[in-house]
């Protein structure tokens, strides 16, 4: 069985709350009776209120002031108040609305105007009831995600570490040239794999919005000529000239440092990965005033098409990005993310005369 609204009614003469109970008699509410703002507070702690019927002039505390006290409550603002007032001035009704009042009634009050309003009052209520539930089915959504990022990320990072630790214990004994390769480009591969499996966390951190951005001064110049040189050997296997315009060092960005190498490693990476033996890659960073940045990674692959420059940064998206294969992945949604975290934007432009142009501007 449905559950009666309940209603508050504060006014200092019984006999007003006698009339709105007569009133209201055939709508079934739950209407209990306050004499005063105090005793209004007092039971809204003990048990919550679908609505409050308000009388404006009471002596001691009047209305106005009942209703800013309620509204300044986040565990009553929600409740939607209904002022009952002999007043008519428009100064008084505004000062209503400026205290917190969603709705008027005047007095003597009218059955069916009373009746209209209150269901128009209780409809606001379930309304937002409704956007709370759908809120907290929300974020348990969101939590059970990253609660299962959590258990994937443990779930790779222990083998992966037997994997590189097996990998050093091997790089110690005598091994011949071909072999050490091997061993290397398995450290490689396994280094990369653990910075993919750590932007997984990130992720669901960012989706949840659970993720502190940790921002210092930070010295692109040095951020990104660590990346380049991690990514010098793989360009120079593709044959892929590394090309970088840079900064003079000593200049700071507020960034996070991590999340930011994060983004500039990913777009190199897909840059070097889409673009064809011996084409160029190039990164370039400005300081385009005292507080905005601009990073650009430029490839020669195939580009981006134009109808796709928009959905490629969302989550597993697929997109026909080099060598006719169809892609998809994290690392653009990644790169999004955490941009957008930093109050920037990201977009992709065609580079002539072929492949891509990444822009990160914050």
């Amino acid at each position: 069985m449905k559950k009666p609204a309940s209603i508050i009614v504060v006014d200092d003469e019984q006999n007003n709350f006698d009339v709105i109970e007569i009133l209201l008699f055939k709508e079934g509410y739950d209407l209990r009776y306050a004499a005063s703002g105090d005793e209004a507070i007092r039971q809204l702690e003990a048990q919550q209120a679908d609505v409050i019927l308000l009388d404006v002039m009471m002596p001691v505390c009047n209305g106005f002031e009942v209703c800013r006290t309620i509204k300044a409550n986040p565990k009553w603002q929600h409740i939607p108040i209904l002022m009952v007032t002999a007043l008519t001035a428009k100064e008084d009704l505004a000062k209503g609305l400026e205290m917190g009042a969603d709705d008027f009634i005047s007095k003597p009050v009218s059955g069916i105007e009373l009746r209209a309003r209150v269901r128009s009052m209780l409809r606001i209520k379930h309304q937002y009831d409704m956007l709370q539930e759908l809120l907290q089915v929300k974020e348990a959504s969101l939590q059970l995600r990253e609660d299962m990022a959590y258990a994937i990320v443990h779930d790779l990072r222990n083998p992966l570490a037997s994997i590189l630790f097996a990998c050093d214990i091997l790089s110690m004994a005598d091994l011949d040239l071909k072999q050490k390769k091997r061993i290397d480009r398995i450290v490689s591969s396994g280094q990369r794999l653990k910075f993919l499996i750590d932007n997984l966390l990130i992720m669901a951190k960012l989706d949840a919005g659970k993720l502190v951005l940790n921002c210092t001064e930070v010295d692109l110049y040095d951020i990104a000529k660590d990346v380049i040189s991690e990514f010098q050997q793989i360009a120079n296997q593709n044959q892929i000239k590394l090309i970088a315009h840079l900064p003079k060092p000593g200049k700071t960005f507020h960034l996070d440092d991590s999340l930011i190498r994060r983004v500039i490693d990913n777009l190199l990476s897909n840059a070097i990965k889409f673009s064809p033996s011996k084409a160029q890659v190039e990164l370039k960073i400005d300081y385009l005033s005292a507080d905005k940045l601009q990073i650009q990674v430029k490839d020669g692959g195939k580009g981006v098409n134009e109808e796709l420059r928009q959905s490629i940064f969302e989550k597993y998206e697929v997109g026909e990005l080099a060598k006719g294969v169809a892609q998809t992945g994290l690392g653009l949604s990644f790169c999004k993310l955490v941009v957008e975290a930093h109050g920037g934007r990201i977009f992709v432009e065609s580079n002539q005369p072929k492949g891509a142009i990444f822009t990160v501007e914050i």
